[in-house]
């Protein structure tokens, strides 16, 4: 297994920009897939004590990882970023593959890949690269688009949290200044205007608490006291579906969805959070945040625990997180549920099989933030979550509203019965101001002045009763729209070639496949044989490419979760069969079972075939290519005229011709990937 590996600093710096300056793209998402905010569209929200542009934002987890993930989505238009989830047990073997997005969603990862100190870095890495595009002048970012909060996601337990590593990383999230100045020194001479920028220093001031399924109550209560008095953070609590009960949580699964192949073992119910305790630990806990000027929140909800009865998920693990659509509707009862309890008195945020179409209806409810993540490993990844906005603008727009609030009161049509909620006499001036406004499109806040507040409040309770209902009977979340999994043809990748979709590109959710240009239309297919009377050539039908382009796989990022694997139409997995080149020389050797590539400076390069190494070097035309038991030397231009070395037998000239063919490629001047960032030279 491949394990991933944080960029430096200085490469990521460099080809964001270079890549945003030649081609418009960053990180390989094209800038029509970026977007800017709406000139016309008020999306911003109340996160704890900030205003954010948006509510939107990827789910804690593969999306929130690692630094470019978090500018992809940014670049999305993501404002609220929910960062992976860190734990003190931070060497973690997770099983490959650990994600299927098949039909539904499952998967078997559960935190942060990388170490605590590494995903701290990674995070505040990403907030500079945002804070650098954000003052790039280079995106036409409409005005007041460009206020974004990250939220830290801890766990799991009590014991945890209190360590001196945990705490050292809650402490520098909130106060990053050593992290950010150590970056500044790394970003290149080139561009040492970056260097002055004012980048964010109080990276977070929130927390999300994800714990165990079956972490007691008590437990869950001291962690939450510890985060709000000692690190003085605004918290949320993310809840599991099983709060709702197994006879609630069974009946919507098996029988209004019609998911009963999907088994939740019983003792995801046993251990887990009850409904009287939850409601209990949130009012205690509610009280003890607004004595301290906090606020606490709440998250619908964790993935759900189900037997792994699946083909595609590795067998040694018994059970998986299930995700997708068949948790949305589970996740939004938990929400009906919460306000019939507590009205409008919690924030709630809301992670649960949020798509374009669904996430309207979401933020009409005041859900903030609306995450998703399944819906990001389908095809276009992050270039997804341009609909997301454009949807709700164009929703917004049907409806009259300008700004959430407003679409809020206007969505469903409950803006009248909320405002009868009141304490407006039937002919005071506010409730005919606010009956006006709404039958003709008016300013709704203005119209309210200071009960604007209260309105919407209402307006959110009378939607979710709305919104429930309307999810709960939708068949877009029932299994017969869900059943179906991706596509396949019947043909096998290989090295080179495959049916040139490009789908694999960026369901990655770690960017780590990327198309490369070959240099060659074709690879020749040659053996030499050194003898008595000299080298003796034997040559074949070469190899013709027949795409115009190739897909690679950068190791560095790559988890093999094989998300690609299952979209992509032909059978092997691109991060398997693709080339895959590994950021380091250490990298490459730690996985001889890997084939693949390491690219050391312009001229040299390592490569595995068959678990076969060969090292190949180009210097002004002169070649050195050498493996076991041989190493030859000839010129570019005469390689049968000028060929010298020694070979104990027959050497196949295949891998050079490849690996030839490889160097050229992704050091082409006119290619941007992480392989030919790593070499550009970067000193300060």
């Amino acid at each position: 297994m491949v394990e991933l590996t944080p960029h430096p600093f200085g490469a990521l710096v460099h080809r964001m920009l270079r890549e945003l300056d030649l081609s418009g793209a960053v990180f390989g998402l094209p800038a029509s897939r970026f977007y800017p905010g709406d000139p016309d569209r008020d999306f911003s929200v109340r996160f704890h004590d900030a205003v954010v542009s948006s509510p939107l934002g990827p789910a804690a987890g593969p999306h929130t990882q690692m630094a470019q993930n978090l500018v992809l989505a940014w670049l999305g238009g993501s404002r609220i970023l929910e960062l992976k989830t860190v734990q003190i047990q931070d060497a973690l073997k997770i099983p490959r593959p650990c994600i299927d997005m098949r039909t539904v969603g499952y998967n078997v990862e559960w935190s942060q890949e990388l170490g605590l100190e590494q995903s701290l870095e990674e995070y505040v890495k990403g907030a500079m690269l945002i804070e650098m595009l954000r003052e790039s002048g280079r995106l036409p970012l409409a005005p007041g688009f460009d206020q974004v909060a990250f939220d830290m996601s801890v766990g799991y337990d009590l014991e945890g949290i209190r360590s001196d590593r945990v705490g050292a990383f809650l402490r520098t999230m909130v106060d990053a200044r050593p992290l950010v100045d150590g970056f500044r020194r790394c970003i290149p001479a080139a561009l040492k205007t970056c260097r002055d920028l004012d980048f964010p220093t109080r990276l977070a001031a929130s927390v999300t608490l994800s714990t165990f399924h079956g972490c007691p109550p008590e437990e869950v209560e001291k962690i939450l006291e510890f985060l709000l008095e000692s690190h003085r953070l605004h918290c949320t609590l993310k809840f599991n579906p099983t709060l709702l009960g197994k006879d609630e949580t069974l009946g919507l699964l098996h029988d209004e969805l019609g998911y009963r192949h999907i088994r939740v073992p019983d003792s995801a119910f046993d251990k887990d959070l009850r409904w009287e305790e939850a409601v209990a630990l949130v009012d205690r806990l509610g009280r003890r945040a607004t004595g301290l000027g906090l606020s606490l929140g709440v998250k619908f909800c964790n993935t759900l625990v189900v037997k792994n009865t699946g083909a595609f998920l590795p067998r040694t693990e018994k059970e998986a997180y299930l995700s997708g659509p068949p948790l949305h509707v589970l996740a939004m009862h938990l929400v009906r549920r919460f306000r019939r309890h507590f009205g409008d008195r919690f924030p709630v945020s809301f992670s649960a099989g949020i798509d374009r179409t669904g996430y309207p209806g979401a933020v009409a409810l005041g859900l903030t933030p609306v995450t998703t993540c399944t819906d990001l490993l389908k095809t276009h990844g992050y270039g997804r979550l341009q609909g997301y906005h454009r949807t709700l603008a164009g929703r917004m727009e049907a409806v009259g509203a300008k700004t959430l609030g407003d679409f809020c009161l206007r969505a469903f049509g409950k803006g009248k019965a909320a405002l009868d909620k009141l304490d407006h006499p039937d002919d005071s001036p506010i409730r005919t101001a606010c009956l006006e406004a709404l039958a003709s499109g008016g300013d709704l806040r203005a119209a309210a002045g200071g009960s604007y507040e209260r309105w919407v409040s209402e307006a959110v309770l009378l939607n979710t009763e709305h919104r429930v209902e309307a999810v709960t009977g939708d068949p877009r979340y029932a299994l017969a729209q869900n059943a179906r999994p991706p596509r396949k043809i019947g043909t096998r990748l290989e090295l080179f070639d495959c049916i040139a979709c490009d789908k694999c590109v960026p369901v990655c959710p770690n960017n780590a496949v990327f198309p490369f240009t070959p240099l060659a239309a074709e690879i020749p297919v040659e053996r030499v044989r050194s003898g008595d009377t000299g080298w003796t050539w034997h040559r074949e039908k070469s190899r013709v490419l027949e795409q115009p382009h190739q897909i690679a796989t950068f190791a560095d990022f790559c988890n093999e979760c094989g998300n690609c694997d299952v979209f992509c139409p032909e059978d092997g997995g691109p991060h398997r069969a693709k080339p895959l080149f590994f950021g380091s020389e250490a990298a490459w050797r730690a996985f001889p079972s890997h084939d693949g590539f390491h690219v050391e400076g312009a001229t040299r390069m390592r490569g595995r075939f068959e678990g076969k190494e060969f090292t190949l070097e180009v210097t002004g035309g002169r070649v050195l290519f050498s493996g076991d038991g041989f190493r030859l030397a000839f010129d570019e231009a005469d390689p049968e005229g000028t060929l010298e070395g020694n070979a104990a037998g027959e050497v196949d000239l295949i891998p050079y011709h490849i690996m030839r063919m490889l160097l050229g490629a992704v050091l082409d001047p006119g290619e941007i990937n992480y392989v030919n960032t790593l070499i550009v030279d970067h000193r300060t």
